[in-house]
């Protein structure tokens, strides 16, 4: 009996090439980086382009267009890989929606939106949810509250002029949430706080100085530092006019309930929170505090949590924005890595407060 054994076939130079791994699997992280031409058709494309991926034998490597069409080849009418790249494409739709938006008196329906963008409302709605991190109407929302909140604080014209100039169709329809909005009236947060009272505290933990202050609807910031003098500082500078009143006996008690868990992040800490920020923020910091004591997260894996993949940048920013430390643990998102990053607070106090969470 004759046994035929099969010889396997060497690679083809495209297959040598690293590049092919990246074609295989489609890589958007390469679109951009070169091209490939596929002999048998005479066209070039995009590693992402969707078309059935041609026998390796016929395929070679082009470090750009140009390079290909010097070679014969013109560009494939699917993927076209003389364009801008996709993802510039999307973000360029997306910036131009965002321009419409803030420049429209009135929010501009999804239909409307989605045909001056040249695509249905649908996928339009999925674009722009996944590199802004919000849905049309609450970006409109987002960009309405901050026009509200910096006419308000520049000062000019009367509050009912500030809140129609802000986009709102009437001023009861924004009394209704001015309070969500803005963490007090209009005429309060026009005047930098002047009619809030917030107590306050200083205290010292084994990160240094912790000062936590609260309105009338919960605790609004939780800073740490050296210097408890800079703390309160930067509250006055949060706050410029509001009325700040030292914590009573009452008020102490919760701050060393906040120190406890600083100490001791096991115990938990479950306290009425006045959180004040963006849509997206707000967004952010719930998912923040989602994160279990003692677990660790990504900014990646935050912006995939909250909805939008692309929003990494932004969810960042976000983190870098909170003013409760350790009520919204944004201690716990570190690099893709798993290397920890910046921190409002400073890197070692992050790396104590994992650290401690970790036992």
């Amino acid at each position: 009996m004759n046994l035929i054994i099969a010889k396997s076939q060497p690679a083809t130079p495209a297959e040598r090439d690293p590049r092919w791994t990246a074609l295989v699997n489609r890589d958007p992280a390469f679109d951009g980086k070169f091209v490939y031409s596929v002999k048998t058709t005479g066209v070039y494309c995009r590693p992402t382009c969707p078309s059935r991926l041609a026998k390796p034998e016929n395929i070679a490597f082009h470090a750009d267009c140009t390079e290909a069409e010097r070679a014969g080849f013109r560009p494939c009418l699917r993927c076209r890989p003389n364009d801008a790249p996709l993802a510039e494409r999307h973000a360029a739709i997306v910036a131009e929606a965002c321009r419409r938006i803030e420049a429209s008196e009135e929010l501009p329906m999804l239909d409307a939106l989605a045909k001056a963008a040249g695509i249905s409302p649908y996928h339009f709605h999925r674009l722009f949810k996944s590199i802004t991190g919000l849905t049309p109407k609450a970006y409109g929302a987002a960009h309405r509250t901050r026009r509200i909140r910096d006419h308000l604080a520049e000062g000019k014209g009367s509050v009912t002029e500030a809140i129609y100039d802000a986009g709102f169709s009437s001023s009861s329809r924004f009394y209704e949430t001015s309070n969500k909005v803005l963490g007090m009236t209009p005429s309060a947060f026009r005047a930098g706080g002047v009619e809030a009272e917030i107590k306050f505290a200083v205290a010292e933990c084994s990160l240094g100085a912790i000062l936590v202050a609260a309105s009338g609807k919960g605790v609004c910031a939780i800073f740490l530092g050296d210097d408890p003098d800079q703390l309160v500082r930067d509250l006055q500078d949060r706050f410029p006019k509001a009325n700040l009143i030292g914590g009573n006996t009452e008020f102490e008690a919760l701050v060393a309930k906040v120190v406890g868990f600083v100490e001791a992040p096991a115990i938990g800490l479950d306290l009425p929170l006045d959180v004040r920020g963006t849509a997206f923020q707000e967004r952010v910091w719930q998912a923040l505090r989602d994160i279990p004591a003692g677990e660790t997260a990504s900014y990646t894996d935050i912006a995939t949590r909250i909805g939008a993949p692309k929003a990494v940048r932004a969810v960042a920013q976000a983190c870098a924005a909170n003013t409760l430390a350790v009520a919204i643990p944004c201690h716990r998102v570190v690099r893709q890595d798993g290397n920890l990053s910046g921190y409002r607070w400073g890197v070692e106090r992050k790396r104590a407060l994992l650290t401690k969470e970790r036992g």
